[in-house]
């Protein structure tokens, strides 16, 4: 067989406001890959199959000199993030052809080659459930449903008939909060930023549902609070009317702060001084820092809620790696309904 073009989208300059599709991020097709020959040194080749786009990955459109909790993307090589792909070659006995594998590091581009010493950010996925698309696996069955799971297992401590906000509701993560808040008995406020996102926080079982744009977040806290639980995916605005409507021991949730990702200047959170008073307990958090601790719980119970239906996801789905970069934008923007995926491949 011929080398085929092995498209990539690659990291070209690092942005000061929002990525730019074209500019941040270009798709080249200049590479090409012999898929049956291309050396494996004990690895294996995996073609992608989809791949996701998540807020957090404006944090690694950085100077790599900037250190923080995730490592920044290098010029002029392709991005990369929790992807699917397909085994098409192995030299590893853990890993057959055929095979359908995660991975936290998948690379944007169509093929990649994990060398032996690079095997382990692959898993194998089982897949049980077979009414399920390998794509909830790097979303409500992935990272972001164990972002919520987890954090919400770990901090939320709820209690039956308090009150919860939740940002960014219509979101991988918030979608499932809104879910967890209510199985746990609690009544549920969720805000997106659109009528459509709006109706999607009902289908999700949120108590009070409104648009941040349309509706002030302080006006709807102050009739339907005051709150226990804050869920913070957004920061800024929010953020600080939660805690002007928070009772006394709320459980601040911070997961993000997106509201902030794309600026220079950060709106400017005028009342911390009441954390201190209302007593608040804050609770910023990594979810790679709780794996060990829920992971098993995650996975047993969650894409089997997940199959039978009791737990609802939605995704946003970009056909095209040439497209990757719209995507990516778009869920900076808040332009997504549900989960972005970007569909690279077919089987």
């Amino acid at each position: 067989m011929a080398p085929v073009t092995n498209g990539r989208l690659l990291f070209t300059e690092i942005p000061t406001g929002y990525p730019e599709p074209g500019k941040t991020t270009v798709y080249d097709t200049s590479q090409t890959i012999d898929l049956e020959n291309v050396p494996l040194d004990g690895g294996v080749l995996i073609k992608t199959l989809v791949l996701s786009s998540d807020p957090y990955l404006r944090g690694r459109m950085r100077d790599a000199k900037i250190k923080t909790y995730s490592v920044a993307f290098q010029l002029g090589e392709p991005i990369d993030n929790h992807g699917v792909g397909v085994v098409l070659r192995s030299e590893d006995p853990a890993f057959k052809e055929g095979d359908h594998v995660s991975s936290h590091k998948l690379p944007f581009q169509h093929y990649s080659v994990f060398k032996k010493e690079e095997l382990g950010t692959l898993q194998v996925l089982k897949n049980e459930y077979k009414n399920l698309p390998w794509s909830v696996y790097i979303g409500v069955c992935g990272m972001p449903g164990a972002t919520a799971y987890m954090g919400w297992k770990e901090y939320a401590h709820p209690k039956k008939g308090e009150v919860a906000y939740v940002t960014a509701g219509s979101g991988a993560v918030g979608g499932l909060v809104i879910q967890l808040a209510k199985a746990d008995g609690l009544k549920v406020i969720a805000s997106a930023g659109s009528d459509k996102k709006v109706a999607y926080l009902r289908e999700l079982g949120a108590d009070v549902a409104f648009n941040y744009k349309t509706v002030p977040v302080n006006k709807v806290l102050q009739k339907e609070g005051p709150i226990d639980i804050y869920w913070d995916n957004v920061g800024g605005e929010s953020f600080e009317a939660a805690i002007t409507a928070a009772n006394r021991l709320a459980r601040f949730i911070e997961c993000g702060t997106i509201s902030g990702y794309n600026t220079q200047t950060p709106y400017h959170v005028k009342n911390l001084g009441l954390i201190v008073g209302k007593e608040l307990q804050i609770s910023g958090f990594i979810v790679g820092s709780l794996y060990a601790k829920y992971e098993e719980q995650f996975h047993k119970e969650i894409p089997k809620g997940v199959a039978s239906g009791e737990i609802k996801y939605s995704e946003d789905v970009t056909k095209g790696l040439e497209n990757a970069g719209e995507a990516i934008l778009d869920v900076q923007l808040g332009r997504n309904n549900g989960k972005k995926i970007i569909r690279v491949a077919n089987e």
